[in-house]
């Protein structure tokens, strides 16, 4: 089969592309911006890209065109080859739907949901099943640094996905996650976000108990027990085995942690059943961990083994990666932009450095932080930090305004290099200088690097 891929750099769309690849299809794609490193993965794959969404792809005739959901009607002029298609009646169909009819069909589906952590969870759970000799597929929305790659098809029966509660296409709002019918999913935790597509919590609690919906009966949910928006979604019916964990308490049946973040034991109630030592920092990683540990053990792998390998586990790119280090600084990369993954990051950062001083550098560059929906929150988000830097997009709202009740310990530029020599001038010898984005951030890493090196060096 030919498959030609509208937005394939996307890392969802650009994983299924890897896949598709790898199970035998020709793959073709185009994109608007066609840019390293997914360009570079793809072309390694020899799948060959197109810049730009011009009509003329219809004459590449692939058997099937799949859609991914950067593609909208409401500027035809930019995705003109998509009104080509429907104007040809050419077949098409969603990313989701491709996956769930070719690649999960007849396999044993782990998805991993919620708000925070699902790339790190499915990356744990992923390296759990590999350890166990279970050669799981997955797809990822993020480099596991134990596989190098944030998609495969894999050789056994068990596949692990990321599991987006985003829409799933332009024709299909529903989220992602419906179309992939897991027999285990995980319910990390559920907070208002995408604000974009969501009016409201409630509505994406409503998607999520689609999910549930489609959890067989013999299936498992492993569910975040201190989350009261998840509580309410189970409460609206629940048809399959639940695993609680994160319990603050003895609890029968549940799964909890009992020590440090970096080196705690897995309790079963009262039970001791397995125990984890690592590097990861912050209580949001164990939580992470005692998901992973539910979903494993639902395929036969048993906590005791399940931690044990999570003591092997390499964090995915971009999570608290360590990018650099000038003049006694150093500088890391982080994916957080909610603020609560923010205030969870900052705070595993402080865990790890002690008294040493963190600053911390971040746009709010998400559909939900540019509608400032939560810019309230973004002080609460860097309490843990000495020092913040904002950069001001055009988000319609003033970043200085939001960050007012931080005084002097907040600063906010207009352009990226503005923003990293504020923070090159702040910095002294021993600091950590935390980056946070869910994008490119201009390339504030290198700048601060080379502003570093000039300063102390």
């Amino acid at each position: 089969m030919h498959i030609h891929i509208l937005g394939i750099c996307g890392t969802f769309m650009g994983g299924l592309a890897a896949i598709a690849r790898e199970a035998g299809h020709k793959v073709t794609g185009c994109d608007a911006n066609v840019y390293p490193p997914m360009s570079e993965q793809l072309r390694a794959l020899d799948i060959d890209l197109i810049e730009g969404y011009g009509a003329d792809q219809l004459s590449l005739k692939p058997d099937l065109f799949v859609i991914g959901n950067v593609v909208t009607r409401s500027r035809p002029q930019d995705y003109a080859l998509m009104e080509a298609i429907l104007d040809a009646g050419a077949d098409y169909t969603s990313g989701p739907q491709w996956l769930a009819e070719h690649v999960l069909r007849g396999r044993h589906v782990l998805a991993v949901a919620g708000t925070h952590g699902k790339t790190t969870t499915a990356s744990m759970l992923a390296w759990v099943l590999e350890a166990a000799g279970l050669q799981p597929g997955f797809l990822i929305g993020g480099v596991p640094l134990n596989f190098g790659i944030s998609a495969r098809l894999g050789q056994g029966k068990h596949f692990v996905i990321e599991a987006d509660e985003y829409d799933t296409a332009f024709f299909d709002k529903r989220s992602k996650f419906v179309h992939y019918r897991p027999r285990t999913a995980v319910l990390n935790n559920l907070e208002m976000d995408h604000a974009d597509i969501f009016p409201d919590l409630a509505a994406i609690e409503t998607q999520f108990h689609h999910l549930v919906r489609s959890v067989p009966s013999k299936g498992r949910l492993v569910v975040n027990a201190r989350d009261e928006a998840l509580l309410r979604v189970l409460q609206r019916g629940c048809w399959s085995e639940v695993v609680r964990f994160g319990a603050l308490r003895e609890e029968p049946g549940a799964l909890r942690a009992r020590g440090e973040p970096q080196a705690f034991d897995v309790l079963r109630g009262s039970l001791r059943i397995g125990h984890v030592e690592w590097s990861l920092q912050g209580e949001h990683n164990q939580l992470n961990a005692l998901a992973a540990i539910g979903a494993a053990e639902h395929v036969g792998v048993a906590p005791e083994a399940a931690g044990a390998a999570l003591g092997r586990f390499e964090n995915a790119r971009r999570r608290m990666e360590l990018i650099g280090e000038a003049g006694g600084v150093k500088v890391y990369d982080d994916f957080a932009h909610h603020p609560t993954a923010m205030r969870a990051t900052v705070g595993g950062l402080r865990q790890r450095v002690g008294l040493a001083r963190v600053l911390a550098v971040f746009e709010p560059r998400s559909n939900t932080m540019k509608l400032g929906t939560m810019k309230a929150q973004l002080p609460w988000a860097l309490e843990d930090a000495d020092l913040s830097f904002c950069l001001q997009g055009n988000y319609g709202w003033d970043a200085r305004d939001a960050l007012a009740p931080m005084g002097a310990q907040a600063v906010v530029a207009d352009k990226v290099d503005a923003l990293a020599a504020a923070v090159v001038a702040a910095a002294r010898r021993g600091d950590h200088v935390l980056c946070m984005s869910n994008g490119s951030f201009g390339g504030i890493h290198a700048k601060l690097l080379e502003g570093l090196r000039a300063k102390f060096d």
